[in-house]
């Protein structure tokens, strides 16, 4: 980060949650960590070392954090971990440059680094990059889109959040020396622990305590957004499925009244249902290819602490 200079360095210090937007050196909630610790953890479930992992486990937080950033200017959001998000604080330009800094830092890190798997793993990194950011693309046509279906909205989730996930425990096992016949296990792991957080990720949008998830009530109710339990309430054929859709398609502001009711819509259609079950079965599935990479004791029990967590957590 110190490679960035002033001001980008400061920007991107606030938003890991390192320092005041003065640069005044401070401790507060950086995130999950949970890419880099899937990397680390990988390597060491495929007989790795983690520390051989460091690299890919950095570049993968600097390609996450930059999406983070970029995707608050995108969708207007104005808090992260409970503080003002980096484009309302220090404006749109210094946001942009920001991520793309952090972008930047990412291909640095796995270009410098001496690890023969370091060449490959970028070409993972980039690729698994441009799949996310389609995932993205995706994500912002639904909005003004009524017509959108389940299954093209779980594709565009298994990019959105499913790839840096999959790509994670990917560079893992590559930087771990992992034996190639375990490679699709570890994608099927990364890939249902991408989905599962994604679909646990879209419950707590719409029913996250806010002063747990640092995220506006309703947030993406209010942003009109397609996300997995709506999109499963919209494509019930019940009424409540179908009041749903008139109140999506209603422009204007919504005030929180409307929104508390279009979430009751949402679990009386039973999409928050369906969705807390897909999640609980991508989880189930993970665990399945979990077992079939073998992995150490020690490095099971870890991986199987972190999937617990993408489907059980509150944040």
């Amino acid at each position: 980060m110190e490679q960035l200079g002033d001001p980008l360095r400061t920007v991107v210090g606030y938003h890991f949650g390192w320092c005041d937007p003065d640069g005044t050196a401070v401790v507060y909630d950086g995130g999950k960590a949970v890419r880099p610790a899937l990397v680390l953890l990988m390597s060491r479930a495929v007989g790795g070392v983690p520390d051989d992992a460091v690299d890919a486990a950095a570049a993968m937080e600097l390609v996450h954090n930059f999406s983070l950033i970029h995707d608050d200017v995108i969708d207007g959001d104005t808090s992260r971990r409970h503080r003002s998000t980096v484009w309302s604080l220090f404006g749109v330009p210094l946001a942009i440059l920001a991520g793309d800094g952090m972008l930047a830092l990412a291909g640095e890190v796995m270009a410098s680094s001496a690890h023969p798997a370091a060449g490959n793993g970028s070409a993972e990194l980039y690729r698994m990059t441009q799949r996310m950011i389609a995932g993205q693309l995706a994500d912002i046509d639904f909005e003004s889109r009524a017509d959108v279906g389940l299954v093209e909205c779980r594709l565009m989730a298994a990019a959105k959040t499913g790839a840096l996930l999959e790509c994670s425990c990917v560079l893992g096992a590559m930087f771990g020396g992992g034996d190639p016949s375990v490679f699709p296990a570890v994608r099927g792991f990364g890939s249902n622990l991408g989905m599962a957080f994604q679909l646990v990720d879209d419950l707590l949008g719409i029913w996250g305590d806010p002063l747990v998830t640092g995220k506006p009530v309703w947030s993406d109710l209010r942003a009109r957004k397609k996300s997995l339990p709506v999109v499963a309430a919209l494509s019930s054929p019940s009424p409540a499925g179908r009041r749903l859709a008139t109140a999506y398609l209603k422009e204007g502001t919504q005030s929180d009244d409307d929104l508390a009711m279009m979430a009751d819509l949402v679990v009386e259609a039973g999409g928050r249902e369906w969705t807390e079950q897909a999640a609980q079965r991508h989880f189930d599935e993970a665990l399945v290819c979990l077992r079939a990479i073998a992995p150490p004791a020690e490095a099971e029990r870890d991986l199987v602490a972190i999937a617990d967590l993408i489907v059980h957590r509150n944040r």
